[in-house]
């Protein structure tokens, strides 16, 4: 228990201190640093991590898409005139790496395919699709949501982690009916209606305290907005618990307990940002949405 706090503490600290630094370089280079630790567990856990080209093209392909976001705005911002031509470069730029990266990985496939399955090469491809574009997202919640950026952070992140919570002391309470018994033992059907609440009535308080306590320029929420906030936070609970156990029935087939062990006491990043990955983006399409943020050049 001691080392699963020092873990915490340590990691909070770190989040604290990246999120000060939201404004600068620092930031796209964390998320980067988080993207090329995740996808180094999930190369190892399908045991690819020793093949040095597949590694390299995987982790090249997800470190590079939040600095290629970051880049993209700080154009936009300062050079607005260049919009258009910059909007084709950085789609040229993100396909033309993804292209290249899959090419080496199918060329080394074919040169080692006595070696290697198609299940590894096609896990790793997915993979570094899915987790740079997922976690990127944070980038762009960033970019667009202004001097309420570290706020919309903030509830993209939690809109995984309260539903977890709250679906944990649901369960405690009063669970009694297994959710997925063959894949997270501990997960019951009161829990996960649990946490769906929680993170409904989480969701709703927090945009009130914020918009009538701390924010300077108040976000334009009527009490529509407010319900739709609420809706967004339940539908981030419920695809929150799909990406965990998604992430879980991933590790029980290939015989894992953690991803990694970067966090003693918590597991590696993957083991805390499994959730994460599916809810982030859909955290940005629904205020998006919703017109809550909304961008302007």
């Amino acid at each position: 228990m001691l080392t699963r706090i020092i873990s915490a503490i340590i990691g909070i600290s770190v989040a604290i201190t990246v999120l000060f630094l939201h404004k600068t370089i620092v930031f796209p280079i964390a998320i980067a640093a988080v993207i090329g630790i995740m996808l180094f567990e999930l190369v190892r856990a399908v045991k690819l991590e020793k093949c040095i080209p597949i590694l390299v093209s995987a982790e090249i392909c997800g470190i590079s898409l939040p600095l290629i976001y970051h880049q993209w705005y700080v154009t936009l911002y300062n050079e607005k005139e260049w919009y258009n031509g910059f909007i084709d470069a950085h789609n040229i730029i993100t396909f033309g790496i993804t292209l290249l990266c899959s090419f080496v990985i199918f060329v080394t496939w074919l040169n080692k395919h006595k070696e290697i399955q198609y299940s590894q090469i096609f896990f790793v491809l997915a993979c570094m699709v899915l987790v740079p574009h997922a976690m990127s997202t944070i980038v762009l919640i960033e970019e667009q949501a202004g001097e309420h950026s570290v706020f919309f952070i903030v509830m993209g992140l939690c809109g995984a982690w309260i539903a977890d919570s709250g679906a944990y002391f649901t369960g405690v309470a009063i669970g009694k009916h297994k959710l997925c018994p063959e894949i997270s033992p501990k997960k019951t059907i009161e829990g996960f209606v649990g946490g769906i609440i929680s993170t409904a009535v989480v969701f709703a308080a927090a945009f009130f305290v914020y918009n009538r306590f701390i924010a300077e320029n108040p976000l334009e929420l009527d009490a529509v907005r407010y319900i739709l906030v609420a809706a967004a936070g339940m539908v981030c609970a419920v695809i929150g618990t799909v990406g965990d156990l998604s992430a879980s029935m991933v590790k029980r087939q290939i015989g894992f307990k953690d991803y990694g062990k970067i966090m003693p006491g918590h597991g590696g990043l993957m083991d805390r940002f499994d959730s994460v990955l599916f809810v982030l983006p859909t955290f940005y399409m629904f205020v998006k949405i919703i017109g809550i943020i909304d961008i302007s050049w």
